[in-house]
C-alpha cells in the first residue's frame, strides 16, 4: 500500500515538472495530437477571467487629450487630512473623447471623472481625493498613488500621479505601554 502512495506521488510530481514552464507561467497544452478542429474551439489558459479583465476601452475613433499637469505634489499633510485635487485636461483631437473608467492605485485615492463625451476643443476635469488616513509617520511618510483613466485614445491608458509626505502627531504616534 505505501509504494503505491510513494508512485503516485511520483506520477503527480513528475506530471507538475513537465507540465508547467521554467518561467513559472502557465503551461502551453501540446495539440499536436488533437484534431484541428478541437484545437480551435479549446480555450486559451492564458486568457484572463471577466474579473480580472482591464476597463473595456471605448469603441469608435481615437481622439486624444492633454492635461495641464499630470502629476500634483500636495507637500505635507497631517494624517487623517483629505487632499483633493483637480487635474484638467482638454479633448485636443478631431473626435468626441469618451472615458470609460478611472481608477485609483488604492482604496484611498479616489477619481470622479465626467461620464459624458467631451466634445473637440473642449476641457473638463477629473478630480481625485486622497484620504491620509494610516498613513502618516512622525519623521513623515512619502506616499505616490496613481490614477489610471482609461479613454478611447492611444494609448488607452493615461496615468496621474498625486503625491506628497504624510505627517503623523507624535502624541498619537506613542503606544500606550501595558502594565502587568
Amino acid at each position: 500500500m505505501k509504494s503505491f502512495r510513494i508512485l503516485g506521488l511520483f506520477a503527480f510530481a513528475l506530471m507538475a515538472m513537465v507540465s508547467c514552464n521554467k518561467d513559472g507561467g502557465t503551461a502551453t497544452p501540446d495539440t499536436s495530437s488533437t484534431p484541428v478542429a478541437q484545437q480551435a474551439v479549446s480555450p486559451n489558459p492564458t486568457t484572463a477571467t471577466p474579473a480580472e479583465a482591464a476597463p473595456e476601452v471605448p469603441v469608435g475613433p481615437l481622439t486624444t487629450l492633454t492635461f495641464d499637469e499630470t502629476t500634483f505634489d500636495f507637500g505635507e499633510v497631517m494624517e487623517g487630512e483629505k487632499v483633493i485635487h483637480n487635474y484638467k485636461f482638454k479633448n485636443t483631437g478631431k473626435e468626441p473623447l469618451i472615458i470609460s473608467n478611472a481608477k485609483g492605485s488604492c482604496g484611498c485615492t479616489v477619481p470622479d471623472w465626467p461620464r459624458e463625451p467631451i466634445a473637440p476643443g473642449a476641457s473638463a476635469e477629473i478630480k481625485v481625493q486622497f484620504d491620509s488616513k494610516g498613513k502618516g509617520k512622525v519623521e513623515g511618510a512619502p506616499q505616490s498613488k496613481r490614477v489610471t483613466i482609461t479613454a478611447n485614445t492611444d494609448p488607452a491608458n493615461t496615468f496621474l500621479t498625486i503625491k506628497g509626505k504624510v505627517l503623523k502627531d507624535p502624541s498619537a504616534a506613542a503606544p500606550a505601554k501595558a502594565v502587568q
